[in-house]
């Protein structure tokens, strides 16, 4: 720390009491120069090695420096995350939230960030610092093409910016430098060494790779440590997380049983605080628990999936098992990794995970300040395999990181939209400039692999993209290049899908009166609604017959079509313990799913409202409310006017009182099963305005 400014000095120390001084990793991106140069800087070091730190430090003194700073990151979970940790800044007179006009430090997450790029020039050209965190993540398919073009669009707008972009060491390193005419800082420092290994069946003399990951969960229970297992998918969470319960059931020390008993009763709590009996995923989860292991996919109650982090973090959790989205997120380190599989589906059958995945799990291992060693362990069903494994794996290189914005066609229209929108690109020559500019543009020109017509392919599928948008009435021609439409406008003001958006406008002109239960079928079939998924392969008559009571009729019956009914269940104050039962999905998702739909369907509304149909936004208005609150229609005015209420109270207070409550006392309130005094007061109130 004694390289520092004094006053950076104090700020830290107080804010990070823990750090002492700067470890190797980061002493030599200062030694790099990095604190006195205005230069771009990519802080490649492993996880857990202190870019957090780096990246506050730079942050620091732009703000100190009466600058203006917004820290990029690609996901909800890690913006509350950083927050939360800067929110420690403030003590030091330094704002942090996640509006940049009102914040000194804006965290923001990669398509707020793009937003800002498109609409908010002024906002955008008053920031002195960009750090764009988990940077490594500019080569995955949905979130990489959009950071890759704000920055792009950054750059264009305000070129006095500076960009510090922390990430994991990636194997092309100087050509991702190249494009950010960034100077690169890399080192292999990682606070708690970490010892990485293939383990196999043979080598312990049983039959499945399950009983493998007992063996480390036997050794994890022997240290008192605790472990984190990565499989494929939501089903394997659970039956791994069951099979290891089962078999350490009767081994829990005693000191351990009644603190995993608080954690499996505070998972029930959740679903019975939201009016529903505990579904099936949810006792079974509990049951897990009570065992100290844990299951962690998208399938559970959100609040459920944040107390088994906070639990872990506690020490009352020997395991949790997990789907690979948990290798992103939030920070849930431990001393031991298990990645029991290696494969993943896809639409050309089972492939092997990347080399750069495997090392995000694995960097899991090792908690700082905690263990003195981190372990990962890779699971294969044979000596062979295992070798194999090793080879490919454990001395393997990371993938060469590639720009998606092509590959992900969506990424490229919406890009297109927004350049076009914006006003900063008319024409295919200006939007091909603008691409030039980009990673992928980087890559096609000046790359190591680029050719003569890198500029010929980039044209080619601007123009591609640009006659495939005027098909569909987004983009139109004009003397002086291109101009969106006020549907090319609404998508480019929106986080929407452009198949999502088309999908849509076809839905609506092709409809004559409103269907609501078509529409929330169309709805889940675009890209942007969030799926309920199916529990495994019982019968799906259920969902079928669900649908054709409601004129929907259909063969096939997937995630789409469970999520439909689900839905249809939901605004007729189904409960989640319900849903499951009926249709056999993961039900917890089921609110999550429904705001997204109640959100989609004003997203229609407006579709409707500039193709000039209006009479049906009273009902859109209506559905939008069922979907967001769970109710019949009946129940919407009182939901909606006293703040908090929920359906479940608001249906018993209807059963009891009927509709009209304006003479309804508040002693009579009070009567019903979860009204207190307060509650019963807001109704009243609201009562009285009528």
């Amino acid at each position: 720390m004694k390289s520092l400014p004094p006053e950076m000095r104090q700020i830290l120390g107080d804010c990070y009491p823990h750090i002492r001084e700067l470890n190797p990793a980061q002493r030599s991106a200062i030694e790099a120069g990095y604190l006195e140069s205005e230069d771009n800087y990519i802080i490649a070091i492993p996880t857990a090695s202190g870019k957090t730190l780096l990246g506050i430090i730079a942050a620091l003194k732009t703000v100190m420096e009466g600058g203006r700073v917004i820290y990029t990151v690609p996901l909800l979970s890690i913006q509350n995350e950083k927050i939360k940790e800067f929110r420690e800044l403030e003590e030091h007179g330094i704002r942090v939230g996640k509006d940049p006009r009102t914040s000194d430090i804006a965290v923001m997450v990669f398509e707020s960030f793009d937003s800002l790029t498109r609409f908010s020039w002024n906002i955008l050209r008053e920031v002195d610092l960009l750090i764009v965190d988990e940077f490594h993540m500019i080569g995955e398919y949905t979130r990489g093409p959009v950071i890759e073009s704000a920055i792009t669009r950054a750059r264009t707008l305000n070129p006095s910016v500076r960009i510090v972009a922390l990430s994991a060491t990636l194997s092309n390193m100087d050509e991702i430098a190249g494009w950010l005419d960034a100077r690169v800082v890399e080192h292999d420092y990682r606070p708690v060494p970490l010892h990485r290994e293939v383990l196999d069946t043979e080598m312990f003399g049983v039959r499945e790779k399950n009983d493998v990951v007992l063996k480390v969960l036997e050794r994890s229970l022997e240290d008192g440590s605790q472990t984190l297992a990565f499989v494929s998918t939501r089903r394997f969470t659970e039956s791994l997380a069951s099979h290891l319960a089962d078999k350490i059931s009767g081994r829990i020390p005693d000191d351990m049983v009644e603190r995993f008993r608080e954690v499996a009763g505070k998972v029930l709590e959740v679903p019975k605080s939201r009016g529903s009996p505990p579904t099936s995923t949810c006792l079974k989860l509990a049951e897990c628990l009570e065992a100290g292991i844990a299951f962690h996919h998208a399938g559970l109650f959100n609040r459920q999936r944040e107390i088994i982090e906070d639990e872990f973090r506690d020490g009352n959790i020997l395991m949790i098992t997990a789907t690979p989205s948990l290798m992103y997120g939030v920070n849930l380190p431990s001393r031991t990794v298990v990645i029991r599989d290696y494969t993943r589906w896809t639409s050309q059958g089972p492939r092997r995970i990347p080399v750069f995945d495997y090392e995000q799990m694995s960097g899991r291992a090792g908690r700082p300040q905690y263990d003195d060693a981190g372990y990962s362990y890779l699971i294969a069903r044979s000596h062979d395999e295992a070798m194999d494994l090793e080879e490919y794996y454990i001395r393997g290189e990371v993938e060469r990181t590639t720009s998606r914005i092509i590959e992900n066609r969506d990424a490229l229209y919406r890009q297109i939209i927004a350049q076009v929108a914006s006003g900063l690109s008319r024409t295919t020559e200006k939007l091909a400039d603008f691409f030039r500019n980009t990673f992928y543009g980087y890559q096609m020109v000046e790359g190591p692999f680029s050719d003569s017509f890198g500029m010929d392919s980039i044209q080619y599928e601007v123009e591609n993209a640009t006659e495939y948008l005027m098909r569909n009435r987004i983009l139109y021609p004009g003397p002086e290049g291109f101009s969106a439409t006020e549907f090319g406008l609404l998508i480019a003001k929106s986080n929407y899908s452009v198949e999502t958006a088309i999908k849509l406008h076809q839905f609506a002109s092709e409809m004559d009166e409103m269907d609501i239960y078509r529409l929330i079928y169309e709805i889940t079939r675009t890209p942007d609604m969030p799926l309920i998924s199916f529990k495994g392969r019982k019968s799906r008559d259920p969902v079928r017959d669900k649908l054709m009571e409601h004129g929907l009729f259909l063969m096939d019956v997937g995630n789409e079509e469970a999520t439909a009914a689900a839905l249809i269940e939901w605004i007729n104050e189904r409960t989640e313990y319900e849903i499951e039962n009926a249709f056999h999905v993961y039900a917890a998702s089921t609110r999550r799913s429904a705001y997204e739909a109640s959100k989609i369907v004003k997203f229609f509304g407006k579709i409707c409202e500039i193709m000039g149909v209006y009479r049906h936004s009273s009902q859109l208005e209506i559905l939008s409310a069922r979907l967001y609150y769970g109710v019949k229609e009946d129940a919407i005015p009182l939901v909606v006017g006293v703040r908090g209420l929920g359906r479940v109270r608001a249906r018993k207070i209807i059963k009891t009182f009927g509709e009209d409550l304006r003479h309804v006392r508040e002693d009579e309130l009070k009567r019903i099963d979860g009204i207190g005094p307060k509650m019963a007061e807001a109704i009243r109130r609201y009562c009285e305005r009528f």
